[in-house]
């Protein structure tokens, strides 16, 4: 980058930008900016582009993000955030765990459908940082727990029981994206979506049945069910 390209502008020409827009509001402009350009190719997004796009100063760019990695990780956590938000919220209104399993599968496709592309444009650019990953490990590990709770509570099943199968099912959303994208339409959504509930429910029944059957043995009480996950509720 040349020198000129580096050298701020004055702090006077920040300053009359910035008084135009609230700090948050202005920050969450340049990153709706940057998500317009990823959707088209990340590789054109950098500091002078979103600057020129947004048409503002880059020294008014360099204010809110450090740079092109920071611009773009935060543009994956915003967007992440976002999802994690509405699944939450989408997954907590149903009332038994067949409709939670529903909204789940549902919101994922949806999420698919409007942010897939930038989500994989952001992950190959360099957007999805470390941080980002322990973060989607944390939440993957509180909507376990959510499932197994609910599980356990309308079924009677042991928590190691649901909690093994939950496990499965839900590491099975990205295979049900994978089919969705092989064919992008609603009628393929409510496909997925009733397989699914369909294939978790029934095992869930298939554990209660299992429980009664002789040779069936019940894990010993001082057994390790793993590790404890908090719960708290999708950033």
């Amino acid at each position: 980058m040349s020198a000129s390209a580096t050298t701020p502008l004055p702090a006077a020409s920040v300053d009359a930008d910035e008084s135009r827009h609230g700090r948050a509001d202005r920050r969450d402009s340049l990153l709706d900016v940057a998500a317009d350009m990823v959707a088209n190719d990340v590789e054109a997004v950098s500091m002078d582009a979103v600057a020129r796009a947004a048409g503002v100063s880059r020294a008014l760019v360099y204010k809110h993000f450090a740079n092109r990695h920071d611009l773009l990780s935060s543009l994956y956590e915003r967007e992440s955030a976002r999802v994690h938000a509405q699944l939450s919220a989408d997954v907590r209104a149903a009332s038994d765990l067949a409709g939670m399993l529903r909204a789940l599968v549902r919101g994922a496709l949806a999420a698919q459908a409007s942010r897939g592309a930038t989500f994989a444009a952001l992950s190959a650019g360099g957007g999805r940082s470390p941080a980002q990953r322990d973060v989607r490990r944390r939440r993957d590990g509180q909507t376990l727990r959510y499932f197994t709770n609910q599980a356990v509570r309308e079924f009677g099943v042991t928590d190691l029981d649901a909690r093994s199968g939950l496990a499965i099912a839900l590491g099975a959303i990205p295979t049900v994206l994978s089919r969705w994208r092989l064919r992008p339409t609603s009628e393929t959504a409510l496909l997925l979506e009733g397989t699914f509930v369909a294939m978790v429910i029934g095992g869930m029944k298939e554990l209660v049945q299992r429980r009664g059957r002789p040779g069936h043995a019940e894990p010993d009480a001082g057994a390790s069910h793993g590790p404890s996950v908090r719960t708290s509720q999708q950033g």
